[in-house]
C-alpha cells in the first residue's frame, strides 16, 4: 500500500486545485483526482490493516477530508463517499456483527469488499431518490429474492462519482415487507445505467447523475447477510451519514480563505481595515467549525453511537455548512466583483461552499434535531420528518 493520511492528502491538494477549474467548467469527473489517490493508498483508509489498509480512525478521515477538499471539494466529496462505505464496514465489530446476527459467511464477504478497496477498488453510494432525498424509510428502489442472490429495480439520484466507481452501496425496500429496508453492495456492469442529469450551481465536478437498476447480484452482495440492518446501521453510526460532510466542508471553507488572500494580497487591498476583518472573522468562523468536527470525530473514535457524541456529530454537520457558505460569501465580497468572474477560484469555491446545509442531513434537520434533543427529547424519534 503507497503512502496514506493527511500528509498524502496535503501533498495532492495542489494537483486536485490545479485541475479543480477545468472539471468545475466542464461539468466533468476528476479522473486523474482519482488516481493519485489510488497510487496514493487512499482508497483503504478506512480498512482494517489486517485487510491490507490504514486502519485509520475517524478523526484521521476528518483530516483527509479537510485537506483534499483545500484542493478541489469536489473529489474530496466523492471520496467521502468511498470513506463512508469502507468505514461502515470496517467498523462492524465481532461483537458488533454477533448483535446484529450477521453470519460467518456475511463478514468473509464483508472482508472481501474491503480487501478490494486496500487494492485500489473505489465505491459510490446509491441511495438518495427523486421525491424521496435520502430517507431511507421513503426508498421506492425493491429487491426481492431470485435464485443465487437478488433482484434490485429502481432509480436513483445525486449518485457521486456515477459511471467512474467500481461499486455502488443501493439502499433498497423489501418487494414483500416494504418495512425492511436493506443495503447491497453492487459491482458497476451490466444492470446498470447512468444518465446524466448533474449540471448543478456547485460541485459540479462529482458526477452526481441519476443510476438506474435492473440487476441481479450474488447473494453475498447482500451487506451483513440479513436484511432490514440498513436503518439500524443508520441509527449505530450516524457520524458517516452526518458528519464525514462536516469535514469537506471545512476544508472549502479554508479554501476561500486561502483564495481570498491571495488575491487581496495581488490586488493591493490588505491595507483596508474592512477587508482584514472580514477575513479574520472568516479564520476565527472556520477554526471554530474545524474544532466542532474534531471533537465530533474524537468522540466517534472514542464512544460512537453515545448520546453526546451523537449531538456533537450533529453541531459539525449544522456548523460547517453554515459556516462554508457564510464564510465564502462574506470574502466574496472582500474581494469584490472581480473575484465573481466565471473562472475565478474564490467564485468556483463561493458555489461549493453553498451546498454545505444542502447535503442529508441538511442544516435545517440538524438544528431541529439538536432542538429536540435540547428540550429533552428524543431526536431520532421526534421532530418534523423521518430522519432517515
Amino acid at each position: 500500500m503507497g503512502e496514506a493520511g493527511a500528509a498524502a492528502a496535503r501533498r495532492l491538494a495542489p494537483r486536485l486545485a490545479a485541475r479543480a477549474a477545468e472539471h468545475d467548467q466542464a461539468g466533468s469527473f476528476p479522473a486523474d483526482d482519482f488516481a493519485d489517490l489510488r497510487a496514493a493508498g487512499l482508497f483503504g483508509l478506512m480498512v482494517p490493516a489486517e485487510l491490507g489498509g490504514a486502519g485509520a480512525t475517524f478523526a484521521e478521515y476528518a483530516a483527509v477530508a479537510t485537506e483534499l477538499a483545500r484542493g478541489n471539494g469536489a473529489t474530496a466529496l466523492v471520496f467521502n463517499m468511498h470513506a463512508s462505505v469502507t468505514g461502515a464496514l470496517g467498523a462492524v465489530t465481532e461483537e458488533l456483527a454477533e448483535a446484529l446476527g450477521v453470519p460467518p459467511e456475511a463478514l468473509a464477504a464483508r472482508d472481501r469488499l474491503l480487501r478490494a478497496a486496500a487494492d485500489g477498488a473505489w465505491y459510490a453510494v446509491a441511495m438518495s431518490e427523486r421525491g424521496a432525498g435520502a430517507r431511507l424509510s421513503q426508498l421506492s428502489t425493491v429487491y426481492e429474492p431470485v435464485d443465487g442472490g437478488w433482484r434490485i429495480k429502481g432509480s436513483k439520484t445525486f449518485c457521486s462519482g456515477a459511471g467512474h466507481a467500481d461499486g455502488y452501496l443501493v439502499a433498497a425496500r423489501s418487494a414483500t415487507d416494504p418495512s425492511i429496508v436493506s443495503q447491497f453492495l453492487v459491482p458497476a456492469g451490466e444492470g446498470l445505467t447512468v444518465e446524466p442529469t448533474w449540471d448543478s450551481l456547485g460541485m459540479r465536478a462529482t458526477a452526481s447523475h441519476d443510476l438506474h437498476l435492473d440487476v441481479t447480484v450474488p447473494a453475498d452482495r447482500l451487506l451483513g447477510g440479513v436484511e432490514g440492518l440498513a436503518l439500524v446501521v443508520a441509527q449505530l453510526m450516524p457520524h458517516w451519514l452526518v458528519a464525514s460532510y462536516a469535514a469537506v466542508y471545512v476544508g472549502v471553507a479554508r479554501a476561500a480563505i486561502d483564495a481570498a488572500a491571495e488575491h487581496l494580497n495581488a490586488r493591493n487591498l490588505a491595507g483596508l481595515p474592512a477587508v482584514r476583518a472580514r477575513l479574520g472573522r472568516a479564520d476565527a468562523a472556520v477554526a471554530a467549525a474545524q474544532l466542532t468536527v474534531a471533537e465530533a470525530a474524537r468522540r466517534v473514535d472514542e464512544a460512537p453511537g453515545d448520546a453526546e457524541t451523537n449531538r456533537w456529530v450533529w453541531r459539525a454537520k449544522l456548523l460547517a455548512g453554515t459556516t462554508a457558505a457564510d464564510v465564502a460569501a462574506s470574502v466574496l465580497e472582500a474581494a469584490g466583483t472581480s473575484a465573481t468572474r466565471r473562472g475565478h477560484p474564490l467564485e468556483r469555491l463561493y458555489r461549493d461552499a453553498r451546498c454545505g446545509s444542502l447535503h442529508p442531513a441538511t442544516s435545517d434537520v440538524c438544528a431541529d434535531w439538536l432542538g429536540v434533543a435540547a428540550l429533552g427529547g428524543d431526536p431520532d424519534r421526534e421532530g418534523s420528518a423521518p430522519r432517515w
